[in-house]
């Protein structure tokens, strides 16, 4: 099936928008929401065009996210009720256990929480049921420090949260982020790490 890349003139309701994930890192959207302030007054309506939402039409003609869930969230907690998006499938003539099956096999949903394999039916029905992750927090601000490098790999940042998950305690996150960042600098250079998207960690010579 060819994927279609077709922005929407008619913008739709963030809350219409479906979730294709479970959780969000709510600093990472407090960060957006402040960028989004930074920019609204005099440039909000570019900011939005240049941050289209990607889709998946999927049956009853739903808008599935397959990106931006940050953003959305952010947006949605600002005050913005509608967004343009770009649909880059339409799976709308599926039906519900074939539409899920080819979301699965493209990569296109995430149903884990807490590193575990959750049911379609947990994803949110919209952005603003999405929970918070303070792992996923902490992947993206590991990134941003250097832990890791941007890939491509799908919901890679979830995979290093994962990681960083069953090597630290959720308290330790959530008490003092400062200091977790540092360990998580600490685990991102191990060679533990190294089957990670993105790991720059140092290469022996031997």
């Amino acid at each position: 099936m060819t994927a279609v890349r077709e922005p929407r003139l008619e913008p739709v309701a963030i809350l219409d928008l479906r979730p294709t994930q479970i959780s969000v890192g709510m600093r990472e959207v407090k960060a957006k929401r402040e960028h989004w302030r930074a920019e609204r007054a005099k440039k909000g309506d570019a900011f939005l065009g240049k941050h289209m939402i990607p889709v998946i039409l999927g049956p009853k003609r739903r808008h599935y996210i397959i990106d931006h869930h940050h953003l959305a969230r952010a947006l949605h907690e600002e005050g913005v009720k509608k967004v343009a998006v770009t649909v880059i499938a339409n799976l709308s003539t599926l039906d519900r256990d074939t539409f899920w099956f080819v979301m699965d096999n493209r990569d296109w949903v995430h149903t884990f929480l807490d590193g575990c394999r959750r049911p379609y039916s947990d994803l949110p029905k919209s952005v603003d049921k999405l929970i918070d992750d303070p792992f996923r927090s902490l992947a993206g601000q590991l990134r941003r420090a250097g832990g890791f490098a941007k890939d491509t790999t799908p919901f890679s940042e979830f995979l290093w949260a994962d990681f960083l998950r069953r090597r630290m305690k959720r308290k330790a996150v959530e008490t003092n982020f400062a200091i977790a960042l540092e360990e998580a600098l600490q685990l991102a250079k191990s060679v533990d790490a190294n089957f990670l998207p993105g790991w720059c960690g140092p290469v022996s010579d031997e």
